[in-house]
């Protein structure tokens, strides 16, 4: 009897709309990049230590070798309390233990080449003058994209593009406006070692992703990081043995400085970086703005070496150049807020099927 009074699985109460489910759907996507972006724009607050703390070791007489190899050997102690509730370093180790050279590949491109060119280059000016090189990093990994995905990643996101290259124009901007004249030997070999440095860090997180989802191994962020923290030990060990014979043991000064940048850049930040990008794996534009979220770390990069280090604030032209990155950053969140154009017609025709 009672039946006789409920609606019907077939009654418009029970029916879900597909236009509201397509709605909800891309809704939730959108949600989910803002939120990624948001995560992503943190963690360049805590990867700016990096710059901050090395460029003070640096003009401390810090070999860069020590700096570099220092941050990854604190990193990983660091990361040993968080294991348990983050999954366990068991379903981490059964994973390297199947794949081995991937996950050698991955911290050799994403770990140690990202790390000890950018040590190698703090000495070469201002903490925000190496952020603002890094910044190439906006553009390097949608740039890789074609050489990394097989599926509809591959295609570089135009819209993402345009926004990154205003971005780095910003940084060209306040990098002529810091110049004082031609750039020596010295200065180029810099720029280089920074520009290789800010490919290798989206590259190797990128293709650690696509490694894991071919695989159908499921590990979040920390463990990622801990993970290639620990397949990069033995060549941070080849790293030490060239930084002692080349300078000695390392001043107490400068491993505190390390201890730091293992906290904020090497814990914090990058496990926020981590979850960022791999919440939006499979979106590219969200992908790519999250990797752009970086260039913010210019603008911390100024704020705190001109209020701690005494480094003189950027005026004129350089100035304009951290405004077009601040522009930058605010347009690649809008862009990730609406929905694409191949979105923005599906839902038509949808609503038009349906008379939504």
């Amino acid at each position: 009897m009672l039946n006789a009074f409920l609606p019907s699985r077939a009654s418009p109460t029970f029916r879900l709309c597909p236009v509201r489910m397509k709605d909800a759907a891309h809704g939730h996507d959108r949600s989910r990049a803002l939120l990624a972006v948001g995560i992503a724009l943190i963690a360049a607050l805590f990867f700016t230590m990096t710059y901050v703390l090395n460029r003070v070791s640096a003009t401390g007489g810090g070999h860069w070798a020590w700096t570099a190899c220092l941050r990854y050997f604190i990193t990983l102690p660091m990361l040993l309390p968080l294991m348990p509730s983050q999954g366990g370093i068991a379903p981490v180790w059964r994973a390297m233990m199947a794949h081995p050279w991937a996950w050698i590949r991955c911290s050799v491109i994403g770990f140690l080449l990202f790390y000890c060119l950018l040590s190698f280059a703090a000495s070469s000016g201002p903490s925000w003058l190496i952020a603002g090189s890094f910044q190439f990093t906006v553009i390097a990994g949608m740039l890789c994209a074609p050489f990394i995905y097989r599926d509809n990643r591959k295609r570089i996101p135009l819209a993402a593009v345009a926004i990154a290259i205003a971005i780095l124009a910003g940084v060209l901007m306040m990098q002529l406006g810091h110049g004082s004249g031609p750039m020596d030997a010295a200065a180029w070999i810099a720029l280089i070692c920074v520009l290789i440095s800010a490919v290798a860090y989206p590259l190797g997180n990128r293709l650690l992703l696509v490694h894991l989802e071919r695989t159908g191994e499921s590990l979040n962020a920390t463990q990622r990081v801990f993970g290639l923290t620990l397949a990069s030990q033995p060549l941070w060990g080849l790293v030490a043995v060239f930084a002692w014979w080349q300078a000695g043991v390392p001043s107490s000064g400068q491993v505190w400085l390390a201890a730091g940048v293992a906290l904020s850049a090497g814990v914090i930040a990058t496990i926020l970086f981590f979850q960022a990008t791999g919440m939006v794996r499979s979106q590219p534009v969200a992908l790519g703005a999250a990797e752009a979220m970086q260039a913010a770390e210019l603008l911390f990069a100024m704020v705190l070496g001109v209020l701690f280090l005494h480094e003189s604030w950027p005026q004129g032209l350089a100035l304009g150049g951290a405004a077009l990155v601040t522009l930058g950053i605010v347009a690649f969140a809008i862009l990730v807020a609406r929905p694409s154009g191949e979105e923005r017609r599906k839902l038509k025709a949808l609503r038009s099927d349906r008379g939504a």
